[in-house]
């Protein structure tokens, strides 16, 4: 395990770093899903075995004031802003964002200290998420729209209120 770097550094080392085959690290590597049926209960009573042994390692913080001023890349993978995998609630799928990297590799691991930046550019965000600028803008927009309903309802409590 490498040592804890803060994430400017971490970027800068990773940044153009090549993988032997040539390619560039975290461009280019399609996200990987990883479906539980696949996994027999030997491999899945393992992987939650190590799982629990790393996390008693660690102390996990609890609030983002906690967090933001933890080792980055962030080392609590199982946290829901970590951007090195996404575990779709319904069916248990693992989607690996990153196949092609380690955590400690990544120069950007939490979606909330990329929130902090502000307004990033579309490519930024999208190298950062491994994701196309079309994506980016699908979830744009659907976040928007969610934003907006939770407006809208909202509006509709204050009217009924009065």
């Amino acid at each position: 395990m490498p040592s804890t770097l803060d994430a400017s550094k971490v970027r800068v080392a990773t940044e153009g770093a090549a993988t032997p085959e040539g390619k560039q690290r975290g461009r280019g590597a399609r996200s990987r899903s990883i479906r539980l049926l696949r996994v027999t209960r030997r491999e899945a009573r393992a992987a939650v075995e190590r799982a629990l042994e790393l996390e008693a390692e660690l102390d996990r913080p609890k609030t983002r004031e906690e967090c933001a001023d933890g080792p980055r890349p962030c080392p609590h993978v199982s946290c829901r802003h970590h951007l090195y995998l996404d575990v779709n609630p319904h069916t248990g799928t693992i989607k690996l964002n990153f196949p092609d990297l380690e955590v400690w590799e990544l120069g950007a691991s939490c979606a909330l200290d990329i929130a902090d930046l502000g307004g990033t550019p579309i490519e930024t965000v999208g190298g950062l998420l491994n994701v196309t600028r079309e994506r980016i803008r699908q979830i744009e927009t659907q976040a928007l729209s969610k934003l907006s309903s939770v407006a809208d309802t909202r509006d509709l409590r204050d009217f009924h209120d009065t």
